[in-house]
């Protein structure tokens, strides 16, 4: 029997992922500190008018899109794992498509613009000159428009595709090669526009590096040993941050286009989980909790002094 064709408009996707209860468990407990960690940065931040800086608001961005990163991906996550409920709709998937990679493409931006606080240490008298909230604002509205722009084609590439049959999808979430793999027809263009976009990635990755080597070399030309104790911890920071966020993410594309029979899929789905997950986690620890000045505030809106945790805030800046 020839294979039937669906319509994009009634095809039912089916997210799988063979597993026990239990595993749901620390996947809900990392999201309920992310969610945590995260809100506590952003009301620390909003909150108080010390804090309404670029640096600061930067990061209170970069909060929300972990959240928004995490809540877009999770709950879908744990649905299947407690209640196995994998079904989605065809306009569903599309929609959760959507914003995964919208989201993922608008933190990619915000990454590299943080990485600016190297004008912080070279420059700290013109810091708030360079980056003033007009800055920030037009910085903002140019990663969201970004982001829009390279992924919105997503959507109409896949609903050109016809699909077969009932299909299911081994993933925990929705991804564009991942539905586009189950169509009946050639899918070229997916993959070469999927790529351009990840090269484009890629060169963004490349001007992280650059602006790195720029921190580390005003770090030696610091005259203070605790400047370059600090910022040396700062840009180390910022480095691992970027290598989880960045690492797991393209080993995840890579795989969809290039190792789709080389890697066990429990593998790719872990990792491909990580960067949805360890971010949202990391991020108000390294950026927010090692930050002196959103510590202390913290601390005070907990009625807390910062004595009573010199044992967790030893070696911090």
């Amino acid at each position: 029997m020839s294979p039937s064709y669906i319509s994009d408009n009634t095809l039912a996707a089916t997210l799988f992922l063979t597993s026990h209860i239990w595993i749901a468990v620390p996947f809900c407990a990392t999201y309920l500190v992310a969610l945590a960690g995260n809100a506590f940065l952003i009301l620390v931040i909003v909150t108080n008018n010390t804090l309404h800086e670029p640096m600061y608001l930067f990061l209170c961005l970069l909060s929300l899109t972990d959240l928004a990163l995490s809540s877009t991906t999770v709950p879908k996550t744990l649905a299947i794992l407690w209640l196995r409920a994998g079904e989605i709709s065809f306009n569903g998937f599309l929609a959760q498509m959507f914003c995964v990679h919208s989201i993922y493409a608008l933190e990619s931006s915000v990454l590299p613009a943080m990485a600016f606080d190297y004008v912080a240490i070279c420059n700290p008298l013109r810091y708030t000159t360079i980056l003033n909230r007009s800055v920030l604002g037009r910085i903002t509205l140019v990663g969201i428009i970004r982001s829009i722009a390279f992924v919105s084609p997503f959507i109409r590439l896949l609903k050109r595709l016809p699909y077969c049959g009932h299909c299911v999808m081994a993933h925990t979430y929705c991804e564009h090669m991942g539905i586009a793999r189950l169509a009946c027809a050639n899918i070229t263009v997916n993959v070469v526009y999927g790529l351009t976009v990840a090269l484009l990635a890629v060169g963004l990755d490349f001007i992280l590096i650059a602006i790195s080597c720029f921190i580390l070399h005003a770090i030696f030309w610091l005259s203070s040993h605790d400047a370059r104790h600090k910022a040396l911890s700062t840009c180390g920071s910022h480095l691992g941050v970027i290598l989880v966020f960045y690492i797991a993410a393209f080993f995840s594309f890579l795989t969809h286009r290039f190792g789709r029979h080389r890697v066990p899929k429990h593998v790719h789905i872990f990792l491909a989980n990580l960067y949805v997950l360890v971010p949202p986690v990391l991020n108000p620890v390294i950026y927010g909790a090692r930050t002196k000045e959103i510590r202390s505030q913290l601390l005070r809106m907990l009625h807390l002094k910062e004595d009573s945790v010199c044992v967790l805030s030893r070696g911090w800046t």
